[in-house]
């Protein structure tokens, strides 16, 4: 994984409507970008939710949120849809931002190992380093958290 400090790594891929956005479409802008590992599980729809209904308190601080999955376009179209999600979900089917983050790597779940996305979250200033890391995200009342830490830390 990337540490507090380092530089956002460059990145490309297409939002919910299939528009291409790149990391550097948010130099000098605030941003929390936060990974996710499936559309519609329900702790990825809590989360989803709990940022969605904080968007406003996030822009009233010139703040962006990224959500990043390895769903694809119209897999995050219809969650945008469902979950009335206002900021871009990426679609990073080949998971390269994933693995540029370091958040995708060996997981179990019920005595089961697979790769997937290990739920995490990043903050950057407007100097594009990230100064606030979240390896291992609980859901429920994380965006609150991530409001709170933004505010405080930056």
């Amino acid at each position: 994984m990337i540490s507090e400090g380092d530089p956002v790594p460059k990145f490309e891929a297409n939002d919910a409507n299939g528009a291409k956005v790149k990391s550097t479409d948010f130099k000098g802008k605030k941003h929390v970008i936060y990974f996710y590992p499936k559309d519609f599980t329900p702790g990825c729809t809590t989360e989803a939710d709990e940022f969605s209904k904080d968007y406003k308190k996030f822009q009233k601080q010139d703040i962006e949120v990224i959500g990043v999955s390895p769903d694809d376009v119209d897999s995050h179209k219809k969650f945008c849809d469902k979950m009335k999600i206002e900021f871009p979900l990426l679609a990073d089917i080949d998971k390269d931002i994933s693995q540029k983050f370091g958040v995708w790597g060996k997981k179990k779940f019920m005595g089961r190992e697979y790769m997937g996305v290990m739920r995490s979250t990043f903050l950057v200033n407007e100097k594009g380093k990230i100064f606030k890391i979240y390896p291992k995200v609980k859901p429920a009342g994380h965006s609150k958290q991530v409001l709170e830490d933004f505010t405080n830390l930056n």
